[in-house]
């Protein structure tokens, strides 16, 4: 995993030593020497992550921070202030102007290559969700993508696997007495995965130093669970073991402490896990919804026009690739406007949910049902026989003529629909000429009399398709 880092610092030596370092790693490096420069390469290159000197003239690195998290097109940024200043409220003021991490210096490699290689995750995220974003906006919908520091951190849901008491007990007392944490504690690993398992933890916090288990191997454990494979562990580890550490990174450790543990040091640190954990799942929940917005009706639930023009041509694509047949049913309310007339448009709307249930209910749970609009609807059948579809239409037809629609108030009103199946033609045939002739199939059974299935074949005249279109 590499990444283009952005170095801000006005000592050279301080910059050579960090490029040294990330060189080796094979990250790719650019620098600044003050804060005006470091904005304008930001602007124009976009780096993955950018390496943040506090104290430098003219312009400090909580204004150069500020200044990138506020504007439009680089919020998504990681940045890691690193600093000289070892006081809790300096690392805290770095964080609230915008920082994503903070190093202290002198720089620890260990700690350095941690830092830039969850970052690097973090930033590949946003450059998906940004590329979403942009597609979403190309199609007229907005899909904002809000900025992580504003992210609220407190009352996470902890995992703590510590067989230490008195260790247990110091964190625990920290985290829910200043953050208002839920901490569970394990002594017993194999017991804490299960928990993990069961109940929605936003973080772990692992002993590296567990008596009776294997700590790597429950690290292990918990990156092979697909549920748990986002699940960010944060590890204590003794001084002067960075074998065990880097084996741990090399294994997904996102980050860790050294004992003895600072209480400032332990905040910060979870707090930038469940910051990230919480701003992922809320960037995965925003896209489902808009995504559901997007594609969904409604009032029905069933997908909407434009994803029925999206994804059939792609389904027709594939039933001539593998010579498999795929059958459209336009399916249309009879008399719906009487229905608005005489009840009002809610009790029409129910309808209209009534009726969406009860064609989804009676097609197949792959088929793709969608509400074209108004009172009409599309069922798109891959894989079948006519005759199936036939069956399955008048299926669809007795499920509605048979049983009255109960409507809120109790009412109940006999519903009628008519439908019409047509089938592709060949490899030349198009998403719009199928519904086009399914369309007309339709109004030739409301032209029998409605309440009517009729299946479109080669005996339907063309004129009376482009009439009824």
């Amino acid at each position: 995993m590499t990444a283009r880092v952005l170095i801000v610092d006005d000592m050279p030596a301080n910059v050579k030593l960090l490029e040294a370092r990330l060189s080796s790693e094979y990250f790719e490096v650019m620098t600044a020497e003050d804060g005006p420069s470091a904005l304008e390469r930001i602007e124009k290159e976009a780096p993955d992550i950018v390496l943040l000197d506090v104290m430098m003239p003219g312009m400090s690195g909580f204004e150069v921070c500020e200044k990138v998290k506020s504007n439009p097109k680089t919020p998504h940024i990681p940045i890691v202030i690193v600093t000289a200043l070892s006081e809790s409220k300096d690392r805290i003021q770095g964080l609230e102007a915008g920082a994503d991490d903070f190093l202290t210096k002198p720089v620890n490699d260990k700690a350095l290559l941690a830092r830039v290689r969850n970052l690097t995750r973090l930033k590949m995220m946003m450059d998906a969700f940004q590329s979403r974003a942009e597609t979403y906006e190309q199609l007229g919908l907005e899909y904002g993508i809000p900025a992580i520091a504003r992210e609220d951190a407190s009352k996470a849901s902890v995992l703590l696997i510590e067989d230490n008491a008195d260790s247990a007990s110091h964190i625990r007392e920290i985290l829910q007495t200043r953050m208002d944490d839920d901490v569970a504690v394990f002594e017993d690993g194999t017991v804490a995965i299960d928990s993990a398992l069961e109940d929605s933890y936003e973080i772990v916090i692992l002993s590296l130093d567990l008596l009776k288990e294997d700590s790597l191997r429950l690290v292990a454990q918990l990156r092979a669970r697909e549920e748990l494979r986002n699940l960010p562990i944060l590890v204590l580890v003794e001084e002067r073991e960075e074998e065990i550490l880097a084996k741990a990174f090399e294994l997904g450790v996102n980050d860790y402490l050294v004992r003895p543990i600072e209480t400032s040091e332990l905040i910060l640190r979870s707090r930038t896990q469940v910051r990230h954990r919480r701003y992922q799942d809320r960037l995965n929940s925003d896209y489902r919804d808009t995504l559901a917005m997007a594609i969904t009706d409604s009032l029905s639930g069933l997908y909407n026009r434009r994803y029925l023009e999206t994804h059939l041509p792609r389904m027709m694509q594939e039933a001539i690739h593998d010579m498999k047949d795929l059958t459209v049913i336009m399916v249309d309310i009879d008399h719906f406007k009487d229905v608005n007339d005489r009840y009002g448009h809610a009790t029409g709307d129910d309808v209209l949910k009534e009726v969406a249930k009860r064609v989804r209910d009676n097609v197949r749970s792959f088929d793709l049902v969608t509400r074209l609009g108004g009172e009409e609807f599309v069922v798109v059948m891959p894989d079948c026989s006519m005759q199936f579809v036939r069956a399955t239409a008048e299926r669809v037809r007795a499920r509605l003529s048979d049983l009255p629609i109960v409507v809120s108030g109790g009412e109940r009103i006999p519903v009628t629909v008519s439908l019409g199946c047509a089938q592709i033609t060949g490899p030349t045939d198009t998403a719009e000429a199928l519904l086009k002739r399914a369309d007309h199939a339709m109004y030739k059974a409301k032209e029998l009399g409605r309440n009517k299935v009729w299946v479109l074949d080669d005996e339907d005249d063309e004129s009376d398709i482009e009439r009824f279109a």
